[in-house]
């Protein structure tokens, strides 16, 4: 499951939550920008899942790494919020920093807006924004399913302003 940019939205993040427990993620990734929001909605949804996480551009304080690489499922992972790929200008940078790193995959978010793309080899993905949604499919995150020896394949869910949640069609352009 991968989540970023709730700034501040501890009950969407909330509902995302108490859906994943029905839903059993094997692992969960948090993008940035709302790391504090993590333990007050972890704690309402009494949701339980190892987190591996990164800062975004508005994380002050916290001590957490602006990229990590992450291994799972047979797949190797970079994950960053973004903010220092020049994303509005492309994804080649970031691409390439995850190629650099042995990664299969990109997982990043800052732009608010849900994405995906392959770059050469390089799966690229932004779950969107839990918080403050910048697109059409308004609150988004993401499951990707890591199936060793298969390509990746990402879902995309939205909350609604009930907390209802269902899966979303995304295209992969900012």
């Amino acid at each position: 499951m991968v989540v970023s940019d709730t700034h501040g939205s501890v009950i969407a993040l909330t509902s995302v939550l108490s859906w994943a427990k029905d839903v059993t993620p094997d692992a969960a990734v948090f993008l940035g920008d709302g790391i504090g929001d993590l333990e007050r909605a972890t704690i309402h949804a009494g949701f339980s899942c190892p987190w591996q996480m990164v800062r975004g551009n508005n994380d002050f304080g916290f001590p957490h790494l602006e990229t990590l690489i992450f291994g799972f499922g047979g797949h190797s992972f970079f994950l960053c919020h973004g903010h220092r790929y020049n994303l509005y200008s492309g994804m080649d940078t970031l691409a390439t920093a995850a190629r650099n790193n042995g990664a299969d995959a990109a997982l990043f978010g800052h732009t608010h807006v849900p994405f995906f793309d392959d770059s050469n080899g390089v799966l690229l993905v932004n779950p969107g924004s839990v918080g403050s949604p910048r697109s059409h499919a308004g609150a988004t995150f993401a499951l990707i399913e890591c199936v060793p020896g298969e390509p990746l394949k990402p879902e995309f869910w939205g909350i609604d302003s009930a907390g209802n949640i269902s899966a979303v069609t995304v295209g992969n352009s900012l």
